[in-house]
């Protein structure tokens, strides 16, 4: 096994893990930053679910009210 990883390693490895590309050694190296770091844990399950529940999400409906909604963002940015 390779030097420890760091949080912000950890974090740019996340979709790798999850998708299960990693090297055994690198998924070694993950699993054991996990084990050790509540921070990083609880991160790697806010993504899960975000995965998750954005894969159960439906597309919004194109209403009026949501079309209204998001110009005002487009426009927003543009004044900030």
């Amino acid at each position: 096994m390779g030097p420890e990883l760091t949080c912000r390693e950890l974090v740019e490895l996340v979709t790798d893990y999850h998708e299960d590309a990693l090297s055994a050694g690198e998924r070694e190296r993950f699993e054991a930053h996990m084990a050790a770091c509540e921070g990083c844990s609880v991160y790697f399950e806010q993504i899960v679910t975000t995965i998750e529940l954005t894969g159960n999400a439906r597309p919004l409906e194109r209403s009026p009210e949501i079309t209204a909604l998001l110009a005002m963002f487009r426009d927003y940015r543009r004044t900030v």
